[in-house]
């Protein structure tokens, strides 16, 4: 079986970017408090989303994509 491994891209709508960082975000009114939701960012686009999830009480953590 020949398996091939995509790229992360970047979760900015529109953007087809490699991911570089990922941003660890709860919902507290739908998400019970130890459940993570990632998005994952470009470089261009990790401050606008960052800020999104934060403006919102959201983003828990920016980590770099491993």
């Amino acid at each position: 079986m020949d398996e091939t491994t995509e790229e992360p891209t970047c979760s900015a709508r529109g953007c087809r970017a490699p991911a570089v960082h990922v941003l660890v975000w709860n919902n507290p009114k739908v998400h019970t408090p130890d459940r993570e939701k990632t998005w994952v960012a470009c470089e261009q686009h990790r401050s606008s989303l960052s800020e999104h999830l934060d403006v919102r009480g959201f983003l828990r953590r920016v980590e770099p994509l491993t």
